[in-house]
């Protein structure tokens, strides 16, 4: 049940997708940057709060509340929420901090307000070879080696990162700013590329133990993980019903509604299958758009393809081997049944 303030929230944030953020999408897609006026929107309607707690000026909504809100805005501009959307995570452990610790003190209202942005570095321990790597020394730590996925570099103050160090991984809340330890080479995507994603350059990069989260086993992270899988399903769902809109009534509406309300309700374990189904239902919506259209949807001056190619991206985007597979099985690439 969604409470009456998620429910204002989700009114403004369906409000804005509509008259703003989808007026503005082909030219945010094409421009190579997000205007910082969309961000600065974004914080102004409070929508930076969605992770965190009243007593640090958050909102206090739980996940179920969050997801309509992040469904709403995806499909307005899926760039500008993607870029938005990255900031949970600093936001989300900032607050959690020991009041009056130094990161705290420093992030934690700052995040929730949407004064300071944040995003992360954490999509390479997914990897099965790890790729960056923590040290200790002194009061600190020092990190080496590459994080090849971060998004809104330029629009962010803060990043957090996540390191290998043998078989536990050091999550650190640090400035987002170029350094001699620290340095960052643009990506081109074929879809969300003005999101500006970045490999970020860690060479002796050194850290102090008061931008430190966490320190935490390895798997113990990776059942935690399992449990935010539900997330990155609802900005398919918002690419997905943004077609469906513009495509007319079909069946594929039915099964929309469907996908939605077995990924809000899905266990844990159940989560890598809804969101296979979300992504193929995303996957069959924009594809039908681009051929109820024709010629036209091919073209840079159409909606059609931009949402065809950010459903691409978000099949592989938040993407586990479980999720892999079941995409697989529902495009008919391996053996098995969904």
């Amino acid at each position: 049940m969604i409470g009456r303030e998620a429910g204002e929230l989700l009114s403004t944030a369906q409000q804005f997708a509509d008259g703003v953020l989808f007026e503005r999408a082909l030219d945010v897609d094409a421009s190579g940057e997000v205007p910082a006026r969309n961000l600065d929107l974004f914080r102004d309607a409070g929508l930076y709060g969605l992770w965190t707690p009243q007593e640090v000026g958050g909102c206090g909504f739980d996940e179920l509340e969050r997801l309509p809100i992040l469904e709403a805005l995806a499909g307005g501009c899926l760039t500008t929420a993607f870029v938005w959307a990255q900031h949970g995570g600093g936001s989300a452990n900032a607050a959690r901090m020991p009041s009056g610790s130094p990161l705290y003190e420093r992030w934690a209202r700052a995040l929730a307000t949407g004064q300071a942005r944040s995003g992360v570095a954490f999509a390479h321990i997914l990897r099965p070879e790890p790729c960056l790597f923590a040290q200790r020394s002194g009061n600190g730590w020092v990190l080496r080696g590459v994080a090849p996925f971060v998004t809104g570099w330029g629009h962010i103050d803060a990043v957090l990162v996540a390191a290998h160090e043998a078989d536990r991984l050091i999550w650190m809340l640090v400035p987002a700013a170029e350094a001699p330890t620290l340095h960052s080479r643009r990506l081109r995507l074929a879809a969300v590329d003005s999101s500006v994603t970045v490999e970020l350059h860690f060479d002796g990069h050194v850290v102090s133990d008061d931008d430190v989260v966490e320190v935490i086993d390895y798997e113990d992270w990776l059942s935690f993980y399992r449990t935010g899988l539900r997330t990155n399903g609802a900005l398919m769902l918002g690419v997905a019903g943004r077609a469906l809109k513009l495509l007319g009534a079909s069946p594929l509406d039915a099964e929309l509604d469907a996908a939605r309300s077995a990924l809000h309700a899905a266990e844990v374990d159940e989560m890598p299958d809804r969101r296979a189904q979300v992504g193929y239902v995303g996957i069959r919506a924009t594809s039908a758009l681009v051929s109820s259209v024709g010629g036209r949807a091919i073209t840079l001056a159409h909606q059609a393809q931009r949402l065809a190619r950010e459903a691409l991206f978000l099949l592989v985007q938040g993407q586990t081997a479980d999720i892999r597979s079941g995409h697989l099985r529902r495009l008919g690439a391996a053996d098995g049944q969904p």
